[in-house]
């Protein structure tokens, strides 16, 4: 290869064949595969530089930078100065190793991140040895030769070597907002950036046409590399929910203090050793604050992005996840999402006769026939193995009728293009044909016949009237009834070559395909329904096309539907308001534009609702941006498209979107568990403190006893619940509003009967066995203390079984049925027969050993506090 340098720089004033030359490439071929793979090694991958991620170090020192861990290293230095040598020392303990299990669970989430990035790569088709195929974008070379059409991000800089009517959005670069015209001509070497019209440069999209260019920069090489501060990551956001918890976290954090000085002050005055009391009111600022909450919380949502990447599902942001479990309104295309996606040609209507594609094609002699053969393969950019499934299908057809395809598209080159476009609803390409030029045309039956002038007949070409027009619009609008989807060809031909391709037409006939409803849409859409979740079906296609699949699906009852047609519907801004209504109450929409869709995603916004939006295409990217879950097609989705979305569906399926919707409501289900849990165990501990010091009893939970009972109940069962399945009526209730919050007056109610529940059962244990197996003796300080400690740890523990839904069956919840909780019980369980089997450990909680008697009290208070929450949730004295 010669200078790639200069070629880089001046690429936009080289001919077609200097690019070529320079870079050893043929644009009609592309490169050879070894030797893209000997540039790939050359270049390196075709990636710009990313921030990178926090190194664990920065992460683990990250766990010691809260306002709580500060207050325990005075709380420690203290007990150093004062000569409590093993507390000071069991207090930084106990600091490092919340320290590590906070930095484990947020790298684990770091990386859980990661792995979900690597699921998100973007591919490009590119020309290697004559064939078109799809690789990763990071394996794009200088020389290979992108093929690009409208919707189309571009993956690398690029000369244009053929162009159709081409026009690039490059406000991401340039800052222009409007789109800039394109070709294959060269420029003066001196043009600005803004002016290069031979160029398509990284990062920049395909707004109209298609076009092929020579890549001649990759990477950081590129124009968006040299500025690549336009690009580079902020600072991740919180997330709404990562908000909320840290609102409550604070409005906790106030709370607790309040509550902490007064204990503080009713220890003094009951003559407790003031620096005793300043560490137990840090202490239970620690027990009482969930500090470890946003980063479980943190996992949770980063784990239920993976899950949901197993199952389809790509989620690019975290805030999606939350706003899953509010969605009430879904809408979404039909083609692909809410049918197979698998079309195929079943009756082809002509003004000579009527063919079903199942049976034989037609008579040879049939020339409208034969006219819809040569439209289905000429006016098409797909081929046999890739493309858009509707051209696919047609292709299928001219195949099954004995036609070659590739030969007949070498009979007829193709020298210019009119794309398919969502205004005009037709395609036209324009080819050399013997002795001149012939146009072939496709597209919506009431568009195109509303082109054509001629129709073909049995005694040649006549002319097209109106009552004729009209009789054959009809005749479409009767077959779509029944479900097909119906599109018209048409073709022109002339001796000279046509600048207008889509006008002045000869009507050839009627084309009628079949794609088929997905088998398990029905059944998710119900699923929906119950789950208070509207299903809205929106489609370019006919009005009778859309009703009979709604119908089918269980959108709307089967022919009751009304449907409302785009064509019928002004702009938002002439709307009126029982209009406004009318549409913001449809369930089905057909003919609708790009423009439409974006006015109902505001229509319904609104009147209050969270709408997810599907879409594919270039022109759908408003739409999607504007929902508040945007969700864009994976296998037939434009790349832009693709970007501007919350969510990407790999299978293109409706189901995987009722799925998601599932695990975003699980995920913050999940949450409002470990908050809950947390809550009502802390309250519990300073219930627990709180009565002791105002009663003056003689038994009281030790500093270092409060920070072991977080570490055992806390952290291992927090993160159980955080990322338990789904219960069995997690889709039978109403969408969650989206301003509810984390724990209402409701669950607020259930947190404080569940500590005091607990508190009561610990302190009772106290009793109770004073009263009878240590009846003959005299009251126990140490004694009561282990049995306080102990029973409060069991309780704790069994209290997660508290956690399952309301309405569920004890032994049927998810909280029972999941082997992570059970697993984490019995670990926490295990830790605490460890740890009390060893000396040290023993001597610095001040535990003693126990009587087997004393043994079946803290177990049975522990039960009776579980027995007596879920009598109180039976009788729905609380719910949760």
């Amino acid at each position: 290869m010669g200078n790639t340098e200069r070629i880089t720089t001046l690429a936009h004033a080289a001919s077609v064949g200097t690019i070529a030359a320079e870079l050893s490439v043929d644009p009609a071929n592309g490169l050879e595969a070894t030797e893209a793979n000997k540039r790939r090694g050359q270049y390196g991958p075709n990636k710009l530089e990313e921030e990178k991620s926090r190194s664990w170090p920065l992460i683990l020192l990250g766990q010691f930078k809260s306002p709580i861990v500060l207050l325990l290293v005075v709380a420690a230095a203290l007990s150093f100065l004062f000569k409590e040598w093993l507390d000071g020392i069991a207090i930084l303990v106990v600091l490092l190793i919340n320290g590590l299990i906070g930095f484990f669970m947020e790298y684990q989430a770091d990386r859980a991140m990661s792995s979900l990035k690597k699921l998100v790569s973007m591919q490009a088709r590119v020309l290697r040895d004559g064939r078109e195929v799809e690789i990763d974008q990071a394996d794009i070379v200088p020389g290979d030769v992108l093929v690009l059409e409208a919707g189309d991000r571009v993956p690398a800089d690029a000369r244009i070597v053929q162009a159709s009517k081409v026009q690039a959005d490059e406000s991401a670069l340039t800052g222009e907002s409007m789109p800039v015209e394109k070709g294959t001509a060269a420029v003066a070497a001196e043009a600005i950036l803004a002016e290069r019209a031979s160029m398509l440069y990284k990062a920049t999209f395909l707004t109209n046409g298609n076009a092929r260019a020579v890549v001649v920069a990759t990477g950081m090489n590129t124009e968006l590399g040299r500025i690549a501060h336009l690009v580079q990551s902020a600072d991740q956001a919180a997330t709404p929910l990562e908000k909320k918890l840290e609102e409550f976290s604070r409005k906790l954090i106030k709370l607790t203090v309040a509550l902490v000085v007064l204990i503080f002050i009713a220890g003094l005055v009951d003559g407790q050793p003031w620096l005793e009391m300043l560490e137990t009111s840090i202490a239970l600022a620690v027990a009482a604050v969930p500090e470890g909450l946003p980063i479980v919380a943190t996992m949770a949502l980063a784990q239920g992005m993976l899950r949901m990447a197993r199952q389809q599902v790509i989620v690019k942001r975290l805030s999606a996840v939350e706003t899953l479990g509010s969605t009430d309104v879904i809408c979404t295309d039909k083609t692909g999402t809410l049918t197979e996606n698998r079309i195929s040609v079943v009756r082809i209507v002509t003004p000579l006769g009527t063919a079903d594609t199942t049976a034989p094609l037609g008579k040879e002699d049939d020339q409208a026939l034969a006219i819809v053969r040569a439209c289905a393969i000429h006016c098409n950019t797909a081929t046999l193995v890739a493309g858009d499934p509707l051209e696919t299908g047609l292709l299928r057809f001219a195949l099954r009728a004995g036609e070659d395809v590739e030969t007949i598209r070498r009979s007829l080159p193709k020298l210019k293009e009119e794309p398919f476009s969502a205004e005009t609803r037709i395609m036209a390409t324009l080819h050399r044909a013997e002795g001149g030029f012939v146009v072939y045309a496709k597209g919506a039956a009431e568009e195109l016949l509303g082109r054509c002038t001629r129709i073909v007949t049995t005694e040649g070409e006549h002319d097209l009237d109106d009552l004729t027009r009209l009789e054959w619009i009809t005749q479409a609008e009767a077959l779509a009834t029944s479900g097909l989807r119906m599109i018209a060809a048409a073709y022109r031909a002339s001796d000279q070559e046509l600048i207008d391709l889509t006008h002045e037409l000869v009507f050839a006939g009627l084309i009628g395909m079949m794609d088929p409803a997905r088998p398990e849409v029905a059944p998710a859409i119900a699923e929906c329904h119950k789950a208070g979740i509207r299903v809205i079906m929106i489609t370019g296609d006919h009005p009778a096309t859309a009703q009979s699949i709604a119908g089918q699906l269980g959108i709307s009852k089967e022919g009751t539907a009304r449907v409302v047609n785009g064509r019928d519907v002004p702009g938002i801004e002439q709307m009126s308001r029982a209009m406004k209504e009318e549409i913001a109450a449809a369930n089905v929409f057909a003919r609708v534009s790009p423009r439409q869709k974006l006015d109902l995603v505001t229509l319904l916004q609104e009147r209050g609702h969270v709408v997810g939006m599907t879409g594919d295409g270039l022109n759908d990217a408003p739409a999607l941006k504007k929902a508040d879950i945007g969700i864009a097609m994976g296998l037939r989705g434009t790349q832009v498209a693709q970007d501007v979305a919350d969510m990407v569906l790999k299978d293109d399926s409706f189901t995987s979107v009722v799925r998601a919707i599932r695990q975003g409501r699980v995920i913050f289900e999940n949450i409002r568990r470990v908050v809950i849990y947390l809550l009502s165990c802390n309250l519990s501990e300073l219930v627990v403190i709180a009565v002791a010091s105002v009663l003056g009893l003689h038994f009281q939970l030790f500093p270092l006893q409060i920070l072991f009972i977080n570490l055992v109940t806390d952290v291992l069962p927090a993160l159980a619940l955080g990322v338990i399945g789904d219960g069995p009526a997690i889709m039978q209730q109403p969408p969650r509003p989206a301003s509810v919050p984390i724990i209402d007056r409701t669950r607020w109610r259930a947190v404080i009967l569940y500590s005091m529940v607990i508190a009561a059962a610990s302190i009772g244990a106290v009793f109770i066995s004073h009263l009878t197996v240590h009846r003959t003796e005299t009251w126990n300080p140490h004694l009561c203390n282990n049995i306080l400690f102990f029973t409060l740890i069991m309780s704790q523990l069994l209290h997660v079984f508290n956690m399952a839904a309301s309405g569920t069956g004890f032994f049927r919840s998810e909280v029972f049925r999941s082997r992570v909780v059970w697993a984490a019980l019995v670990t926490s369980v295990l830790i605490l027969i460890g740890l009390y089997e060893v000396p040290v450990i023993r001597s610095v909680l001040s535990i003693y050993p126990l009587t087997v008697a004393d043994l079946i009290i803290m177990s049975g208070a522990a039960i009776a506090s579980l027995l007596l929450i879920q009598l109180a949730r039976t009788f729905k004295l609380v719910t949760q």
